[in-house]
């Protein structure tokens, strides 16, 4: 699973550098949590937490089988 995540993650990642952020995966559990992490402009922003959940969440959930939960570490 950990392998189809980070290809989502090229998906998701040209949004995130176009507003200077980018994410890192830190890992993925075997019962679907998926551990990220915001850089640049995403790290610390205001509104980070709404990216993780409403952007990078709901995008894993539809693209890889499994995904649970996607929190931000």
């Amino acid at each position: 699973m950990k392998v189809e995540v980070q290809q989502a993650l090229e998906e998701i990642r040209p949004m995130l550098q176009a507003d200077g952020g980018d994410v890192e995966l830190v890992d993925v559990t075997e019962d679907g949590i998926v551990s990220v992490r915001l850089q640049g402009a995403c790290h610390g922003c205001p509104m980070s937490q709404m990216t993780v959940k409403n952007g990078i969440e709901r995008l894993l959930k539809e693209r890889v089988a499994g995904v649970t939960e996607v929190v931000s570490v």
